[in-house]
């Protein structure tokens, strides 16, 4: 397409040590090789995330844009933690008050997409019988 808001803006802001500036790639391979470039430095921001949710919800994509919402909120949250929940809402893991509590710790940190969201889970589980006993 030509329309200009079929592009991705991100792509059109690529930093340099990308496709083309090998550069700046050397230098990075080498912060790489030496420890002075983590995995933490390849870490995705909040500000991308709900940018990249404003170009989903510009091309008619809401429920990608919420997914990217909600990730923008848990992306400080610590990797174990997310992990905790993710098995925390696999059917018949936690009871309605472990799910309750994750959702008010969520809530607590800002994160309140992904507060909903379990609460959501808890309800349709209660529904349909998928919460394990308290």
């Amino acid at each position: 397409m030509s329309d200009e808001t079929a592009s991705d803006p991100l792509e059109d802001a690529a930093p340099a040590g990308t496709a083309g500036h090998d550069t700046a790639l050397d230098g990075l391979l080498d912060g790489v090789r030496t420890g002075t470039v983590t995995m933490d430095d390849f870490r995705i921001t909040p500000d991308t995330l709900r940018h990249q949710a404003d170009v989903a919800r510009a091309h008619a994509n809401p429920q990608l844009a919420e997914n990217l919402e909600r990730a923008a909120e848990l992306v400080d949250v610590p990797d174990e933690e997310v992990l905790a929940l993710y098995e925390l809402l696999r059917p018949r893991r936690a009871s309605a008050t472990e799910l309750e509590a994750a959702a008010a710790s969520l809530a607590g940190r800002g994160a309140v997409r992904n507060a909903a969201l379990v609460r959501e889970a808890a309800a349709v589980y209660a529904r349909r019988g998928l919460l394990r006993p308290a």
